[in-house]
């Protein structure tokens, strides 16, 4: 899937979010860094149109998701950094399901794959229980099975492991690694940062650096050491 930014630009009356930005996302793994108010979330919530722009125009497939923000959204799946943002329902089986609605699955195949799902991280058997009952990294990951029973083209991970702790982190890794759609991800752990194709630095509502992972956060690294 590619992911065209033409000019793409958020501002407010008195500040701008996202400066003009024109840029290609193909890579089967992306990450992006940068520090807190940098403008990052911004930049990756134009790509399904939880944000809106303010100017130019951000492509997906070919889609404009201003003019064509259903039929993306069928695509692009997004993660939260706190799942408890998208966990509605009251057991764990019925919040997957829910995000199947519309599909116009049977019951017996949306059953399949709720469980299939549920399987895929780590929770089979767990589907009659509260979500509330679940630790922070189980319900992360019951977040991410309600994402991929859609099975998205392309996943958007908005700080998914800004609430883990170390396991749990190292968990979600391992599962992102293991999934078949492309992923975009910002985060501001750098380990997982590196384990991308290539990573983009945002820095005041601009990209500062793109490239390899290795150098784009060695100098994110340095840049930060003398702020």
């Amino acid at each position: 899937m590619t992911v065209q930014f033409d000019r793409a630009t958020v501002a407010t009356d008195d500040r701008t979010i996202l400066h003009p930005t024109t840029c290609t996302l193909a890579e089967h793994r992306i990450s992006i860094i940068g520090a807190n108010g940098s403008g990052k979330s911004t930049f990756i919530r134009l790509i399904n149109g939880l944000t809106d722009l303010t100017g130019g125009q951000v492509l997906v497939d070919g889609l404009d998701v201003a003019k064509k923000g259903r039929k993306v959204r069928q695509r692009v799946g997004f993660l939260f950094s706190d799942p408890d943002n998208q966990i509605i329902m009251p057991t764990v089986a019925e919040d997957v399901a829910f995000s199947l609605r519309g599909t116009g699955l049977s019951r017996t195949a949306t059953a399949q794959a709720v469980e299939d799902a549920l399987a895929a991280v780590g929770l089979a058997g767990r589907g009659d229980q509260s979500p509330h009952l679940l630790s922070g990294g189980e319900k992360q990951m019951l977040a991410l099975a309600s994402v991929t029973a859609l099975d998205p083209s392309l996943i958007v991970a908005d700080e998914p492991t800004g609430l883990l702790d170390l396991v749990n982190r190292n968990r979600l890794r391992r599962r992102f690694d293991a999934l078949p759609q492309q992923l975009i991800v910002v985060t501001h752990d750098l380990e997982l940062a590196a384990d991308a194709d290539r990573t983009l630095c945002i820095s005041d509502g601009r990209i500062v650096d793109d490239g390899a992972p290795d150098d784009v956060i060695a100098a994110y690294v340095e840049r930060m050491a003398v702020a």
